[in-house]
């Protein structure tokens, strides 16, 4: 929406105060994040500003008190935001909200917050339908994009400077299946677009699109290209919860494809999701999804109280009473808190890392290995951003380890016993063990002699010291 608006003349600003029309673009998973939106509503119309709200709540709760009055855009008309932009500026109320497929969505423009980072839906709605979700009745049935399309934006995202590609989707492991194809068909395809030096993460991905394919999605994770990184959501532990939610899998094969993954893709970072009282979910419920916790040590977990959402089949089932449910959810976050994936044996331990961020604290660059683990280096050289560098830990957190620079180029990185050594920029071979690059020019023979006359200097270098 903001390349399209951009392109048409607008002028796209982060400060809200000084905007003259404000594009709020809304979700409706979270009770929570309904009602961030009425408070921003709100806030517009108390300082008198034109208001357009786009996403999820406006497809799937139009007749809301809060919006009345208020331009909607749909989920799949967001390729007409100018048309409801200029519309509203002239004091209209405009709302299309048509589930009719728009063409060409992949190509029209787009604004990057990120530059170097390509975020790709790569299909919308779902096939599942959990009984407290309401993200179904915004965005309705599965829509892949094709194949074709998709490996085009990559490759285009790519050659306008992206490091890094994100695929994402409601459920990124149902795509394809609309139209005959499966997850792996994708994931093998854009892989092949991927430049040396740049990486691909997955979305998130239910238990049952996993399982078909684990030796395929393994192998994917292995890729060096590709971050050894999954995020799935069990929402559960319990068995008999999970019916309920009608989530179409059971803890034994969320364990499964958890199990198998940690035995083939080495260090690999999994995440994954909870709801904690869930309305039929009794003490022992709980107790199961909490071993499911200490079993994994999960790296990463998001953890939600459940909130009934409006015209779900589980909103109509007897809430557990808001102090249990809180305790339960604080209990869990506890357990969370209390083991660290980043312990102290970490300090002094090298990595080649992915720098493609910056840290919100604006001092920071944030950085990620090959199995996604979070680094937060000094922002002391803008340089490197979109680089691969050498980092030495320095620190260890509960959510990311501090690295200082060792190395600034990938031409001086060394790893697994090899010297990685920039000598040319003709042919180019990627490092099976990190993420740097090695060069050599195209006289093979040059290569050696090259590659050779740099470990000896090295080593009398060494040597001197």
């Amino acid at each position: 929406m903001s390349g399209l608006l951009s392109l048409a003349g607008y002028n796209i600003i982060t400060t809200k105060e000084d905007a003259s029309l404000w594009v709020l673009n809304s979700c409706t998973v979270k009770t929570p994040s309904e009602d961030q939106l009425e408070n921003e509503v709100k806030k517009a119309k108390e300082a008198k500003k034109f208001i357009v709200v786009a996403g999820c709540v406006s497809q799937a709760d139009p007749n809301a008190e809060f919006l009345r009055g208020v331009s909607l855009v749909g989920v799949k008309q967001i390729d007409r935001i100018v048309e409801v932009v200029e519309e509203t500026l002239k004091g209209n109320c405009v709302r299309l909200l048509s589930r009719k497929r728009p063409e060409q969505k992949l190509s029209l423009p787009k604004m990057r917050r990120n530059n170097l980072i390509e975020v790709l839906a790569v299909s919308s709605g779902c096939l599942n339908n959990c009984t407290y979700c309401k993200t179904k009745q915004a965005r309705g049935d599965l829509v892949s994009y094709s194949l074709e399309e998709l490996v085009e934006q990559a490759s285009r995202a790519f050659s306008e400077g992206c490091r890094e590609i994100w695929l994402t989707s409601e459920d990124l492991g149902a795509w394809g299946r609309d139209f005959g194809m499966v997850l792996p068909d994708l994931l093998k395809a854009v892989v092949h677009v991927i430049p040396e030096g740049c990486m691909m993460r997955l979305g998130m991905t239910n238990p049952p699109y996993i399982l078909d394919f684990l030796d395929e999605i393994a192998d994917i994770l292995n890729h060096p290209r590709v971050y050894s990184f999954l995020h799935i959501p069990v929402q559960s532990g319990s068995d008999a919860v999970l019916r309920d939610m009608n989530r179409e899998y059971n803890s034994a094969d969320f364990c499964r494809v958890v199990d198998f993954m940690l035995h083939n893709v080495p260090n690999v970072y999994i995440a994954t999701d909870f709801i904690c009282a869930f309305p039929t979910e009794t003490i022992e419920d709980f107790e199961e999804s909490m071993q499911l916790v200490l079993k994994y040590r999960f790296p990463s977990l998001f953890i939600n109280q459940f909130y009934p959402r409006k015209g779900t089949p589980a909103a109509r089932l007897k809430k557990i009473a808001t102090t249990e449910a809180r305790r339960r959810t604080a209990a869990m976050s506890s357990l969370f808190r209390s083991y660290t994936r980043y312990g102290s044996d970490r300090l002094g331990t090298e990595y080649d890392v992915l720098v493609c961020e910056w840290a919100t604290d604006k001092v920071h660059f944030v950085a990620h290995n090959k199995c996604y683990e979070h680094f937060l280096l000094p922002c002391d050289d803008v340089s490197i951003l979109g680089q691969v560098v050498r980092v030495r830990v320095t620190g260890v957190g509960k959510f990311h380890m501090n690295a200082e620079l060792v190395v600034r180029s990938r031409s001086e990185v060394t790893c697994a016993g090899q010297l990685c050594n920039s000598v040319g920029a003709h042919l180019r071979q990627i490092c099976e063990n990190c993420l740097c690059r090695l060069e050599s020019p195209p006289n093979a023979f040059m290569g050696v002699l090259l590659s050779a006359f740099v470990a000896s200097l090295l080593y009398f270098l060494l040597q001197m010291h």
